[in-house]
């Protein structure tokens, strides 16, 4: 069975995890507590592009940690879903909530508690080193590993596609 492309030019919601995602999924823990990520310069820089362009930027993430709240929203994010037991609940309501069609929205994630929110949205994604069941069922997967620029990867060719770069 051929596999369709994806209209790129009706994605106008880009939804990412966290972990493994924005970041390589690797964390820092000290001994008071403090947990620590590093996230992508780069991603950031196509994450606040987009929202400059008009597009819906969401996080929806298992974890909830201050210092990563501060970061999305130092980039400007404003949906921000930390602590989310249920993705798909989270997902279901936040595109009704705001109007989305599931098919303009590309979601990007890394492991096995994304599975869901992939196989219901326009446009799966997922970096280079997702977990295999995870790539396996992804239509876009980024040449670049979580943190190392696949958000960066899968924003650029969408906006490019639509000439909003």
């Amino acid at each position: 069975m051929p596999i369709t492309q994806p209209d790129l030019t009706r994605i106008n919601t880009f939804i990412f995890d966290v972990d493994g995602v924005l970041t390589d999924g690797l964390l820092y823990s000290f001994a008071d507590g403090e947990q620590v990520r590093a996230f992508n310069i780069k991603d950031g820089f196509a994450i606040k592009h987009a929202i400059r362009q008009g597009y819906r930027v969401a996080i929806i993430s298992a974890k909830n940690e201050p210092g990563v709240r501060l970061r999305l929203e130092q980039l400007d994010i404003e949906d921000i879903f930390l602590g989310a037991e249920d993705k798909v609940d989270v997902f279901e309501d936040y595109i009704y909530m705001q109007g989305v069609h599931p098919a303009t929205v590309a979601y990007m994630g890394d492991d096995m508690p994304d599975l869901e929110v992939l196989q219901r949205c326009g446009l799966s994604a997922c970096p280079a080193d997702a977990a295999n069941d995870i790539r396996e069922i992804c239509t876009f997967v980024s040449e670049k590993g979580g943190g190392k620029g696949a958000v960066r990867d899968l924003i650029e060719k969408i906006m490019k596609e639509q000439d909003t770069w």
